[in-house]
């Protein structure tokens, strides 16, 4: 056919493990009830604690928001652009301890160090209700960026070494329910909690920061005694002896997860230098960076600025707050709906694309409508439009570029790269709506659809790119009479690994072969 053997790689194999690797031993003795059931428990044991500690981080980064509807830059003597550099700090503390944090995850497992975080920065935001200054606003803020570093990530890549590649975009959407239903909930409560002006002498914003603080070291609590560590180590952080799986049930769902992708037995011991070097010179990963970027940016400012927008409508401050959740709780249907798409169709780059550019849309109407201010229905509508659809493409395109990581090593640098893009999003879109462009914000809602504009081009690029490289990849295998029904960069949709195993290719055979060789 005139092609070149020995150009041909096949994305199911991989070399014998080195030494600092653990071998791969592959064996499939069970049946389909059984799998259905140690996925099920593992379902009801993983998602709903990493789900509440993404619910946590949000109730702690976002509770700012509805603290500025309050009297919170007058007692603590900021302006609205001062408030804004604040924002600025939260995302540079993310971006720099974003990799170090995900290093001692990689290092020390997720169990202990996820949990550790949600002690760390619940602390940080129970003591943000006794800031006093714009120096200790400032110093709050890039601490709490600082302790939040990592968590994203690392549950993503929590999730990436327990689900095969074909259940990974589901449950990162359901992870990101966590942040969305956080987002939703703190301005929910916040309607209730600023209701509590002046107990005790104190602002409602003091109670804001203490009670949702103390929430969050309680769900600590929760993670260390709940959250298993690794299939080599399925124990909770505070009960080290104690396994939350039978060896049977390990078994099952490691052994599962190495049929439909054996490159994730090679994990190495810590993140060598030439994983760094895999994963960034890799220009697709780069490109779901910026997807990122353009995405986030403008849904952050947004996010943050939802109640103030609310209130300029000439809606009272408290009634602002629990407005301005009305389209975060429409986001989750919403939200699973993609998800279910992309998962079930494996169309993983048009629904990112879809998702865009929705969220372009709802800037188009907010820009439309700050020229008719008398609308008040029309302009809220584009209010609850733009959060509706302005944070799930995030997860999508993480699930999107999750299939291009070749190794747990590229896969867990992928996951700091992608976060420090939305953290780096942060910090230019911390400065979007500023005071002097106040309150129709006419200015920032055109520099948001232009990022967004930027952001969808790229997405539209990187699938043209995606589709062709796969047909290239057919290709190739049909001129060597392989199968590309499984082209390497997607999983099987609601096939077992039992299932699999019995349609197991050649390929797989002699990956088989060569770990149990070694």
């Amino acid at each position: 056919m005139g092609v070149d053997e020995k150009a041909v790689v096949d994305p199911g194999s991989f070399p014998p493990p080195t030494e600092d690797e653990s071998a791969l031993v592959l064996s499939v003795d069970w049946s389909k009830e059984e799998e259905v059931r140690a996925k099920r428990k593992l379902d009801l044991i993983i998602m709903p604690l990493l789900t509440l500690g993404f619910f946590c981080l949000q109730l702690d980064r976002g509770n700012i928001s509805n603290a500025i509807t309050n009297t919170f830059l007058k007692d603590v003597g900021i302006t609205q652009n001062e408030f804004n550099v604040g924002q600025q700090m939260l995302s540079l503390g993310i971006v720099l301890f974003e990799i170090p944090s995900n290093m001692i995850l990689y290092r020390v497992g997720p169990g202990k160090w996820l949990t550790l975080q949600l002690f760390l920065f619940g602390t940080v935001s129970t003591f943000q209700a006794f800031q006093n200054s714009y120096g200790s606003f400032i110093a709050t803020r890039l601490l709490l960026g600082i302790t939040e570093s990592g968590f994203i990530p690392g549950g993503l890549w929590t999730l990436s070494t327990w689900y095969t590649r074909a259940e990974t975009a589901k449950r990162v959407m359901f992870f990101y329910f966590g942040n969305q239903f956080g987002q939703a909930s703190s301005k929910l409560l916040a309607y209730g909690i600023l209701h509590m002006d002046n107990v005790g002498g104190k602002p409602g914003w003091f109670w804001l920061f203490a009670l949702m603080g103390a929430f969050t070291i309680l769900s600590g609590f929760v993670l260390g005694f709940c959250l298993p560590d690794s299939f080599r180590n399925p124990c909770p952080a505070f009960l080290p002896g104690v396994s939350l799986f039978t060896k049977r049930e390990l078994h099952i769902l490691q052994t599962r997860v190495l049929l439909d992708e054996p490159a994730k037995g090679k994990k190495k011991k810590s993140i060598k230098i030439d994983a760094f070097k895999r994963a960034f010179s890799n220009w697709r990963l780069w490109s779901h960076v910026i997807i990122t970027l353009c995405n986030n940016g403008p849904q952050r400012a947004f996010d943050t600025y939802s109640p103030t927008i609310i209130t300029n409508f000439g809606y009272k401050k408290l009634e602002a707050n629990a407005m301005a959740s009305v389209g975060l709780f429409l986001q989750i249907p919403t939200s699973w709906a993609f998800s279910w798409v992309s998962d079930h169709f494996d169309v993983r780059g048009e629904t990112v694309i879809a998702g865009l550019s929705c969220h372009l849309f709802g800037y188009v109407l907010n820009r439309v409508f700050t020229e008719h201010p008398n609308l008040q229905g029309a302009r809220y509508f584009g209010v609850v439009w733009t959060q509706t659809f302005g944070t799930f493409s995030h997860p999508l395109n993480i699930a999107w570029m999750s299939l291009t990581c070749e190794d747990s090593e590229v896969r867990a640098l992928a996951m700091a790269m992608v976060i420090m893009g939305a953290n780096t999003a942060g910090i230019y879109g911390a400065q979007i709506f500023r005071s002097e462009d106040s309150p129709f914000y006419r200015r920032g809602f055109t520099v948001a659809c232009c990022v967004l504009a930027v952001g969808l081009l790229i997405a539209v690029v990187r699938f043209v790119d995606d589709k062709i490289h796969k047909r290239k990849h057919n290709t190739v295998k049909l001129a060597h009479g392989g199968d590309t029904s499984d082209d390497g960069s997607n999983g099987e949709k609601g096939v077992t690994a039992l299932e699999r195993a019995a349609g197991v290719t050649v390929d797989v055979d002699d990956d088989v072969r060569r770990a149990m060789k070694n």
